[in-house]
């Protein structure tokens, strides 16, 4: 590999965008086939649709982290905040995922979304804004630990 190609990809692994996308594609993966029993028709979907819409579903949920990262971003005016996230960024990050995601699970749920899709009677659902809990859940839980593989993955390269 010559220098230059090396050095470039060196540069590439420190960009925080490229960190949040890689480690929620990671995070989010796995997390959206635990929450397969909690939707209607998902269990007994073929096994490559299954792959398809969970792939889909992990793609959207890297999209709306990128998005939330790049908010913080503004609102901290640094794109580095990530590097030494404090808990106001952390929560702020984790916020913005949890209320868009409620934003399309309503908007799925309605029919009126990309796509649509029903619960289980295995999903428990907040009470008051009728959407499922595992979905939130993903959205406390999967940010603060992006964030710290981020972090960890942009001080040491």
């Amino acid at each position: 590999m010559s220098r230059s190609l090396k050095t470039r990809l060196e540069a590439a692994t420190r960009l925080p965008e490229l960190n949040v996308v890689v480690f929620a594609l990671l995070l989010n993966f796995p997390w959206e086939f635990l929450q397969v029993p909690l939707f209607e028709q998902m269990p007994d979907a073929p096994h490559w649709e299954a792959v398809k819409t969970c792939s889909q579903a992990t793609l959207g949920d890297a999209a709306i982290m990128l998005a939330a990262y790049w908010a913080v971003a503004a609102v901290r005016g640094s794109r580095t905040w990530i590097a030494k996230p404090d808990t106001a960024g952390v929560a702020l990050f984790a916020m913005l995922g949890v209320l868009t995601t409620a934003i399309i699970e309503r908007l799925a749920l309605a029919g009126l979304w990309i796509d649509s899709w029903t619960y289980s009677a295995a999903m428990p659902v907040v009470p008051g804004i009728g959407v499922g809990l595992s979905p939130l859940l993903q959205w406390v839980v999967l940010p603060p630990l992006v964030v710290w593989f981020v972090k960890r993955q942009i001080r040491t390269v």
